[in-house]
């Protein structure tokens, strides 16, 4: 049996004993989620690195919850990256299905890709959310096809990984000409899921719908689900509470470029640079059960 059958099973049993407790008619469930971030020591200045791994229990409601889905494209230039966006795309879609039956809101945005889906009512409902005007102003600069929140020095240092080469692992390198066209089939859009990849949109969306906490899973953690409109830098700029699931994400990142570690390490180096200056992450687990998802190429994998 899956992780994903036996978490089902769980949240059957579960319900099943609820429901013969006294408990409010109507009450929503609260979803349970187990943080990590990465604190400075007391007395330590930024530049020492003198961080440790701070754990938190929150219980967020779902129904003022959203999870956005970046960038799972059917296609993507690097031939490594789109396998692994491939391999990561089945346990994503469950996770997305399990977070929709508790009442999640799902955002799904493959930037530069949502004309596909123009017909939609998944994606009408996105353009017809009322304008609502965000506490800052919302990033416009643009890059790779939507308006960009970049790096904020004051914020953050460089990223721990060199990815100035655009970060393909492949022993022949590929070439830079996007082939993505729309989301990869293998994650479902069901009601009353929406589609978006303008930073407008979604924070009409959000407020329309009173939604408070954002989690975001996708890729590239480094690039995309950093810096796209509706990602990690933008949510946490407009006030909102922001996760990653960190298990459920990848890097462009060439292991022959510094700091010299295999590609999933490097992965790892990006989600502490994340925990340390923009928000903490989850696991999928905290959906899903089980263990959480590596990939089949990743050293690491089988040893959680």
């Amino acid at each position: 049996m899956t992780r994903y059958a036996i978490f089902i099973l769980t949240i059957f049993l579960a319900g099943l004993s609820a429901g013969c407790a006294s408990s409010p008619v109507g009450k929503t469930a609260m979803l349970k989620l187990h943080t990590r971030s990465m604190e400075r020591a007391p007395g330590t200045k930024q530049k020492d690195g003198s961080y440790r791994p701070v754990l938190k229990t929150v219980q967020w409601a779902p129904e003022k919850t959203a999870l956005v889905i970046c960038d799972m494209w059917d296609r993507h230039w690097c031939k490594g990256a789109e396998a692994r966006v491939a391999e990561m795309a089945p346990e994503m879609n469950q996770l997305a299905e399990t977070a929709r039956s508790l009442g999640v809101q799902i955002i799904h945005a493959p930037s530069t890709c949502v004309d596909f889906y123009k017909d939609t009512p998944q994606r009408k409902r996105a353009i017809a959310s009322a304008f609502s005007s965000a506490p800052v102003e919302l990033s416009k600069k643009e890059r790779w096809g939507t308006a960009w929140c970049w790096p904020q020095d004051e914020r953050e240092p460089a990223m721990p990984i060199d990815d100035s080469d655009m970060g393909c692992d492949c022993k022949k390198k590929c070439e830079i000409v996007p082939p993505w066209t729309r989301q990869i089939k293998t994650i479902d859009i069901r009601e009353p899921d929406v589609i978006t990849d303008n930073g407008q949109e979604a924070y009409n969306l959000l407020s329309e719908k009173g939604i408070d906490n954002v989690i975001l899973m996708g890729v590239h953690l480094n690039m995309c689900v950093l810096g796209r409109p509706f990602a990690i830098r933008q949510m946490v700029n407009v006030g909102k509470n922001v996760l990653l699931i960190r298990d459920m994400t990848d890097t462009m990142y060439n292991s022959q470029k510094k700091p010299f570690v295999n590609h999933f390490r490097g992965t790892d180096l990006v989600v502490k640079h994340v925990e340390k200056y923009w928000c903490p992450t989850i696991e999928s687990t905290d959906f899903m059960g089980g263990s959480p998802f590596r990939f089949r190429e990743d050293p690491l994998n089988g040893k959680n």
